[in-house]
């Protein structure tokens, strides 16, 4: 087992206590009714806002449920009746849910509507998309 003296524990602390003070930490967060983004503010002055709905597991919330945001600690935002939680950092970096919810964000436009279902077969009954030409048209 590793020895540590009091010294040593005091030095992590100061240490800890200086990068906490020069990085920026959640103060409050907020849902904007108007907007329909969270926002996020720091005690550098700074905010970070995002749309809601944007993240897994809120998409369909109500105003009232997406309201009940709260700050878990300083590095988490938390949706008691949604059972949901997020880091900040995570969201900053544009984390809005796992890899298959994103990757299913990202595909927009594959709408598997009737109407482009319909569509489709109309264009596939006629030979489907016609080819490039070389000018690129």
């Amino acid at each position: 087992m590793v020895e540590i003296t009091d010294a040593e524990l005091a030095a992590a602390k100061r240490r800890w206590e200086t990068e906490r003070a020069e990085r920026p930490i959640p103060t409050s967060v907020r849902f904007d009714s108007v907007s329909e983004r969270v926002i996020v503010e720091f005690t550098n002055g700074a905010s970070f806002l995002f749309p809601a709905r944007a993240l897994q597991g809120l998409e369909e919330a109500s105003a009232a449920q997406l309201a009940e945001v709260e700050l878990l600690g300083e590095t988490g935002l938390h949706w008691e009746s949604l059972d949901a939680d997020y880091t900040i950092a995570g969201l900053m970096s544009g984390i809005f849910g796992t890899k298959t919810f994103m990757d299913a964000q990202r595909r927009g436009g594959q709408s598997r509507s009737a109407a482009k279902i319909a569509a489709s077969r109309v264009n596939g009954a006629r030979g489907g998309r016609p080819k490039k030409t070389e000018d690129g048209s």
